[in-house]
This record gives C-alpha cells, sequence and structure tokens, in this order.
C-alpha cells in the first residue's frame, strides 16, 4: 500500500509540478526552465508535508506534540504554498493551453484585418467624406435657423435668438466668436441682404474649418500605409511558422515572439485609429489604451488571467472546470503522499 501510495503520489504530483513549473515561465519566461522546476517543486513538498501535518494533528489514534501548534502550522503552510500558489499556476495552464490556439488565431486575423484597413486606405476616405459630410449638415441646419430667426417678423434682424445660433457657429467652426454684422433697416429686402451676408461668411468659415478636418485626417506619416502593411506581412509569417509547426504556442519563448510582432501591429493600429473602423466597443477599447495589451498578453500572466475571472470578464464555466481539475489533481497527491508517509504508531 505504501509502495502504491508513493507512485500515486509521483505521478499526480508530476503533474501539478509541471502545470505550476509552465505558469511560472508563461509569466517570466526570461527565468531558466530548471529553475522554474525547482521551486515548484520544492513548493510541493512543503504544501505535501503541510497536509501531512494537518492530517497528523487531526488523528486521535496517534499521539502528536503540540498538537494544535501544528494543525495551525499545517493549515498555513497549506494556505500560503498550494492555496496561493500551486492551485491558482495550475489552473492558469491547464486554462491557457485549452484556450491559447483560439485566442492566437483570433489576434492574428483580427489584427491583420485592422491593418488591412490602413494598408488600403478605404476607411480613410470614407471616415473623412462621413465626417465632412455630417459637419456641412451642421452647418446648413445652423444656417437655416439664423435666415428664420433673421427673417422673423416679430424680431426681425440681429436679435438675442440670432447672437445665440452665432456662438453656436462660433463652437462648431472652432472660432473664439463671431460678431454679428450691421444691420440697417426692417425692410424684407433689407433682411434678405444680411442674410447673403452672412451665408457668405459662414460659407468661408465652413470651407475653412473643412481643409483643418482633412488636415486632421491625413496623417503626418506619409509612409503610415507602407508600415501597416509590413506589420500586415509580419503576422503573416507568424502564422505561417505555428502552422507549419516551427512555432509552438505553449512555448514561453516562442508565444513571447508571437505577442511582440502581434504588439507591433497594435501599435500602429493606436497611431492610426482614425483610419480604422472597428467591429465593436471592445476591440476599440482594446486597441486604442493608453498601453495597448494583446489578450494574449493577458492570458500569459496567472495574476491577470484570475483577475479577468473575478471581474467576470473572461473564464466563466471554462475556468471554473479547470479549477476543479487543478483541486483533483493536488488533492489526490496529498492524500497518496498522506497514506505513504501517514504515523501509524500509538
Amino acid at each position: 500500500m505504501k509502495g502504491l501510495s508513493i507512485i500515486g503520489f509521483l505521478v499526480f504530483g508530476a503533474v501539478s509540478c509541471w502545470a505550476t513549473a509552465e505558469s511560472l515561465h508563461l509569466l517570466l519566461s526570461s527565468w531558466p526552465v530548471a529553475f522554474c522546476w525547482a521551486i515548484t517543486i520544492g513548493f510541493f513538498i512543503i504544501a505535501s508535508l503541510g497536509t501531512k501535518m494537518i492530517a497528523d494533528s487531526l488523528n486521535q489514534r496517534i499521539f502528536v506534540e503540540n498538537r494544535g501548534t501544528k494543525l495551525l502550522l499545517g493549515i498555513i503552510i497549506v494556505f500560503v504554498f498550494w492555496l496561493c500558489c500551486s492551485l491558482p499556476t495550475n489552473t492558469h495552464t491547464f486554462f491557457y493551453r485549452n484556450l491559447i490556439n483560439d485566442k492566437v488565431t483570433y489576434e492574428i486575423a483580427t489584427t491583420k484585418g485592422y491593418l488591412d484597413q490602413i494598408a488600403n486606405g478605404v476607411v480613410t476616405a470614407d471616415k473623412t467624406n462621413a465626417r465632412i459630410t455630417e459637419f456641412i449638415n451642421q452647418v446648413n441646419m445652423k444656417l437655416g435657423q439664423l435666415e428664420a430667426e433673421i427673417k422673423n417678423e416679430a424680431n426681425p434682424g440681429n436679435g438675442p435668438r440670432a447672437k445665440a445660433i452665432l456662438a453656436d457657429f462660433a463652437n462648431l467652426f472652432d472660432v473664439p466668436v463671431i460678431k454679428p454684422l450691421s444691420f440697417v433697416g426692417t425692410s424684407a429686402q433689407d433682411r434678405q441682404v444680411l442674410c447673403n451676408e452672412y451665408r457668405k461668411m459662414i460659407y468661408t468659415l465652413r470651407d475653412a474649418k473643412i481643409e483643418n478636418i482633412k488636415a486632421s485626417m491625413t496623417p503626418a506619416n506619409s509612409n503610415y500605409k507602407q508600415q501597416a502593411l509590413v506589420d500586415r506581412k509580419n503576422l503573416d509569417v507568424i502564422k505561417r511558422n505555428i502552422d507549419e509547426g516551427n512555432l509552438d504556442v505553449n512555448d514561453a519563448n516562442d508565444i513571447k515572439q508571437i505577442c511582440d510582432k502581434i504588439n507591433q501591429g497594435y501599435s500602429t493600429i493606436k497611431m492610426y485609429a482614425q483610419f480604422v473602423d472597428f467591429k465593436n466597443a471592445e476591440d476599440k477599447a482594446n486597441y486604442t489604451a493608453p498601453s495597448p495589451q494583446t489578450k494574449i498578453a493577458r492570458l500569459l500572466s496567472v495574476y491577470d488571467v484570475w483577475r479577468d475571472f473575478v471581474t467576470g470578464q473572461q473564464g466563466g464555466l471554462s475556468f471554473i472546470f479547470w479549477i476543479l481539475i487543478s483541486i483533483l489533481v493536488d488533492v489526490a497527491a496529498f492524500i497518496f503522499f498522506d497514506i505513504a508517509f501517514a504515523k501509524r504508531d500509538n
């Protein structure tokens, strides 16, 4: 029984230590793999000893010196080395491996799609035209309100309401103020002349604003399309290497290389976000954040994965399933350890 228990402990312990070491290496890819394994094995043995201290302290058929102290110490050891280290990292590794292939495929495809929009320049022209059309419609609407107010028989000319509309025009044209034109006479002909003069002035300001819109929608870097095209080709190379087995998404160093290329795409998209038609608000927030972080990068960190799960941003029932698997693996190893090394003297 003792021999079988030792074998059981080694088998389940090896699975747990592998998962913890993988999680640590994903988080700290600069650390040597052997170093991650050494820490993991040490922590797991200490956690196993903690469970043995708890089991022995609760066993009333044997004599245990300072039973209460050992029970408390065992609980602390299990909490620190298992609940705070082994369990979270194991869950992270299982969840990561179940999800990473789909995440990488999605991130590459989505980033390439937005880079294509920048490289082709279609969205640039469409967005510029749409913004100019919207602006012209606003100007025409305000101009109609102004002319109607000037021609208002109850309050002809430059009344308070007309001046308020001019203040709206100032905001629309991004100028400090638009002074009312001088006005003499209240006849229909006089008011029409005033309307014509306002129209000329408004159209001059409108045309200047349109030029400003075009300038703001034109990148300072004339090579922006080429930059987007280079980033897209880099992602094509990465995807081909993944498909051909030259890059392994489960390898910490390879996934870092993949993330670096996707990050370059993120940076370009953020720089020229005004020329991208994002599929949804979430994508826009991700790609234009102050410090954009790919979804893959968040998967590499055990802290970010657990934080996203707790806040409801990621995981759901799938994550809960891997928590249960992690618990069962570790508990099985602890049970085999306690059976193999249980104190049996009365």
